[in-house]
């Protein structure tokens, strides 16, 4: 059977109804099955029956016999702690942000470097290889690996190896603060400019930033960054200082699209939603499946849109496989025929 290439999927028949969808991406190869989703073996290093039927055992033992980490690494390592990032709000589409530091917002991996690593949010370390790191300042750092704009799920794959793949020469550090310069925002964005104007790294800069002149000038730019196929923007309040957890000096702006799809199930909820629904099984006329969990009033969940009928719901974008992604009902349609 030929091997899956990298960026493309195939589907398998499993035991459960739906088939299950085999990936590889940039090398790491993945299954949709619940037996890979559940590992807790690195995402380099798992493996399931389906993937072993599909490639073959040969070529996967010899794909998960990579080590774990990266030469010279030290495999007892202790997990650090999560680092105190500053998180957005989000803007509320009124008010008045002239004036403020706008950015655009990268759909990449948000990362801390710590002044020898890499740190998610969650304290987990990426294993950026030492070429990569190479000549990045001791100071904190906060930041974004960043491919492309529509490439987070390749992004997302290169960033969680443990092998030090050459593929992080796709990536690039997009550096948007300085945590531990105690000064405005406006003078932490001048220190890293001079900062890495005299590095000259060839895998990391500073993400351009640039005035809001107004709420429409912000329109616009969401319009432009939209057509590219941009995941949002962000705003900076001026002189503001950095200060860990969620922060109203701190706002993203993102796009959200409307669809409709029709109802093919209702299916029950758990916890405070036990005894009446949890999310609505829906089709997109294409075909394709996927629950809208969120959005509704306690009435609506008592007495739910039925079987048949046809919804608006609302959602950022769309996955590789074509699954609208964060999901939110809107409304019944009443005024159009029932999806077919």
């Amino acid at each position: 059977m030929p091997d899956i290439a990298d960026g493309q999927s195939v589907e398998v028949q499993g035991s459960a109804r739906s088939p299950y969808v085999l990936k590889n991406i940039g090398g790491v190869y993945s299954c949709s099955c619940p037996a890979w989703r559940n590992q807790s073996a690195p995402i380099d290093r798992r493996t399931c029956k389906h993937l072993i039927r599909h490639r073959g055992q040969q070529a996967e033992s010899e794909r998960i016999a990579q080590p774990l980490s990266a030469p010279g690494a030290d495999r007892d390592e202790v997990k650090p702690a999560a680092p105190p990032v500053l998180l957005a709000e989000t803007w509320d589409n009124s008010t008045d942000v002239s004036g403020w530091w706008l950015s655009e917002k990268l759909d990449g991996v948000r990362a801390w470097w710590d002044g020898r690593q890499f740190i998610s949010r969650q304290g987990n370390v990426f294993h950026a290889p030492a070429w990569f790191v190479a000549g990045l300042p001791s100071a904190p750092l906060d930041g974004e690996l960043w491919l492309a704009r529509k490439a987070f799920q390749r992004t997302v794959s290169i960033v969680r190896r443990h092998d030090g793949s050459d593929l992080w020469r796709e990536l690039r550090f997009r550096v948007f603060d300085a945590p531990a310069v105690a000064a405005s925002f406006e003078e932490r964005i001048e220190y890293l400019c001079d900062c890495f104007s005299r590095l000259r790294l060839a895998y990391a800069g500073v993400l351009p930033q640039e005035r809001c002149r107004s709420v429409d000038h912000l329109r616009e730019e969401m319009d432009r960054i939209d057509s590219l196929g941009g995941e949002g923007l962000m705003l900076r309040q001026p002189g503001s200082l950095y200060e860990p957890g969620r922060s109203a000096t701190l706002l993203k702006v993102k796009r959200f699209h409307d669809a409709e799809a029709r109802v093919i199930d209702r299916q029950p909820g758990a916890g405070r939603h036990k005894g009446r629904l949890g999310a609505l099984l829906v089709a997109l006329p294409d075909g394709t499946e996927f629950s809208v969990g969120t959005g509704f009033t306690d009435a609506q969940r008592n007495n739910p849109p039925a079987v048949g009928s046809t919804i608006t719901f609302r959602y950022q974008e769309l996955s590789d496989r074509g699954v609208p992604r964060f999901p939110s009902f809107v409304g019944v349609r009443t005024d159009i025929s029932a999806l077919a």
